[in-house]
Parts: structure tokens; sequence; C-alpha cells
């Protein structure tokens, strides 16, 4: 499925043209509303890669959760933005079985590259909301 990224909520879900919510898989930023380290930047970098820009949604098992939000993988310009938010340190991987069973050991070892080179939140936050 594609669409248009219409407004980013923060590090990790987003609002595409038909109003739909997207909630990232196997992502969780730390939250603006809670006012976490590194959220403020979780937010800005996904807003760089998706805002106003059409993007490939792919689904897993379950396609929406309790809040009847969009469960995704989402791509733009081929670049999987749900990666590279790990691997950058915007992110931490959240594995909500069954949606990513075949993916947990890509996204931990691009999570502990992050740790290990103190990418964002890794090497900013004293305290890491999403870990």
């Amino acid at each position: 499925m594609t669409a248009t990224v219409t407004s980013v909520i923060d590090g990790d879900t987003v609002v595409i043209d038909d109003g739909e919510r997207v909630r990232y898989l196997m992502v969780d930023a730390t939250e603006l509303s809670s006012d976490d380290c590194w959220s403020t930047e979780a937010r800005q970098a996904n807003s760089d890669l998706v805002l106003s820009k059409e993007v490939e949604l792919e689904f897993d098992v379950d396609r929406r959760d309790m809040f009847d939000r969009l469960l995704a993988y989402v791509t733009v310009d081929g670049v999987e933005v749900n990666t590279r938010l790990v691997e950058r340190g915007f992110a931490c991987v959240l594995h909500i079985p069954p949606n990513g069973n075949d993916r947990l050991s890509e996204f931990e070892a691009l999570e502990t590259a992050a740790r290990d080179a103190n990418r964002g939140v890794w090497g900013q936050c004293t305290e890491v909301a999403c870990d």
C-alpha cells in the first residue's frame, strides 16, 4: 500500500493522507508527551524522512494495534524508516509478537550497534525511556 504522510506525531507514528495513524513496527521512540530525552530529535528525524512524501506500507501478521492504528514497516525512497530510526539511535526496538518475529534479530543487532557507538539516545541520554 502506498500513501502520503501528511503529519508526524512523534518518532514512531505518522498520519497518512486518508487520515489513518500509522505506528511503525518494531520501533519505540521516546515520548514527546512525557518530554523524554531525545523525543524532539526523534520526531524531527522521522519528519525529515517521511513528511509530505509518498511511502510504502508493508504489513505483518496483525495490521492494527489496540488503539486502531495501522502497524507497518514504512519505506520511503528505498529506505526503510523503521530500521533507519533504530540504527541511528532515534528509537529502541519494541517487539510485540506475532509481528516482527522473523525480523527480531535484525532489529536487535541494529540497536546493539547504535548502543555500542553511542548514537542518539544511547549517547545523549542518561536514562533511556524506551529501554
